[in-house]
């Protein structure tokens, strides 16, 4: 927990410019310093990392993820690629799987993609239930998340997402009111969100007006999926209820950008699954940075439209096809996804924060965007403890 990090060619620490032959200090898994590397403090912990003019950067926060999964969507995949449009339909196949396999078998998948992970500079990660769809089942997920959390390096926020779908044979009404009902009991099984998957043909700006306040009442932050897959005023929803953030958003207007922005709303991109989908619908990025929206960046790690374990990927795809500069990718991938998990203490290196560092196989951050297909993370450092 206690680190020298030195041989830095470039340090981003997200609070200041971008410090060139620094070095950073961790003391009880804390950023103590950072700066030139010609001011170490001579006090300096004797266990160091020496990265030979690599770049560092915070480690990054995935602030979207479905990783707790069974199963694969094959089938939808290659129907999707024959041109077959995506309805949120396939997600009860991967219920189905989940809901079959034990938790033990769960957790060690869940851990083999964190590990994943984790070699790709992920140190902070959001994690939904919602293949569940039982009270009983979305309360095991939870479980299994806690599992992840004890069991892995990665500092793990946990969402509710009793809304995912409604289940096939029952009815809305009775199902809104179970997933509502249902919340006391997640918050208690260790749930810090809840989230909707509000948008045509799942849930609607009513239905999930009515849970997220329900969820606000149990003391749970809100997330909503919205905009994904046509506008239906969710983007609205998210500013009137004063969401931590808005999710994909690939169909957000203007004028709901800029209420979201005045709310304090994140806008969290998801690049992998507008590729994934293959949708056209790119723009939604400067629409809601013209706005004034912060921007996170997350993989919305699942088996059916974004199957990806890797931020680098994510900034990639945000600056080559969103338009993201590289300076604004990074941040949004650390900082700007910290803040849609009201973090205070990860996305950036200043003095206190955890000191979670990814340390890039590249003297540039520009480089890891320039270099597809290449290994973009060379160490990973979680707590002032080397991870990967």
């Amino acid at each position: 927990m206690n680190l020298t990090v030195r041989g830095i060619g470039r340090l981003l620490t997200m609070t200041e410019p971008a410090l060139p032959d620094a070095a950073v200090v961790v003391r009880e898994g804390r950023v103590a310093w950072t700066g030139p590397a010609a001011k170490l403090p001579p006090d300096a912990p004797e266990q160091v990392l020496d990265v030979e003019g690599a770049c560092v950067v915070p480690g990054f926060v995935d602030a979207h993820t479905h990783l707790v999964f069974a199963g694969v969507r094959r089938d939808e995949f290659v129907a999707r690629l024959a041109g077959q449009p995506y309805d949120g339909g396939g997600i009860r196949t991967t219920v189905a799987a989940t809901r079959a396999a034990s938790v033990e078998d769960l957790a060690a998948l869940a851990l083999g993609r964190a590990a994943t992970a984790l070699s790709n500079g992920t140190t902070t990660m959001e994690i939904k239930t919602g293949y569940g769809l039982t009270p009983d089942d979305e309360l095991r997920l939870l479980d299994v998340i806690a599992m992840v959390g004890a069991r892995s390096p990665l500092r793990i926020e946990a969402t509710y997402l009793g809304a995912h779908v409604v289940p096939e044979g029952r009815d809305r009404e009775s199902y809104v009111a179970e997933v509502i009902e249902t919340l006391p009991a997640a918050a208690a099984r260790g749930a810090r969100w809840c989230d909707v998957f509000c948008d045509r043909g799942v849930f609607t700006v009513d239905e999930a007006h009515r849970i997220l306040s329900a969820a606000r009442d149990h003391g749970l932050g809100l997330r909503l999926h919205a905009e994904e897959i046509a506008r239906t005023g969710a983007a609205a929803l998210a500013a009137e209820l004063g969401c931590a953030s808005a999710d994909h958003l690939e169909h957000v207007s203007a004028e709901d950008a800029r209420a979201m922005a005045a709310a304090g709303v994140v806008g969290v991109l998801l690049p992998t699954v507008t590729l994934s989908l293959r949708s056209q619908a790119w723009g939604h990025a400067a629409i809601l940075r013209d706005a004034g929206v912060q921007l996170a960046l997350a993989t919305d790690c699942n088996p059916g439209t974004s199957w990806c374990e890797s931020m680098p990927y994510a900034v990639q795809l945000a600056c080559l096809a969103m338009g993201l500069s590289v300076d604004e990718a990074f941040r949004a991938a650390t900082l700007g996804a910290a803040h849609s998990l009201r973090l205070d203490d990860v996305g950036h290196l200043g003095q206190g924060a955890r000191g979670d560092l990814a340390v890039l196989t590249a003297e540039h951050e520009a480089d890891v965007v320039a270099h597809l297909g290449g290994r973009p993370v060379l160490r990973t450092i979680v707590g002032g403890e080397l991870v990967n």
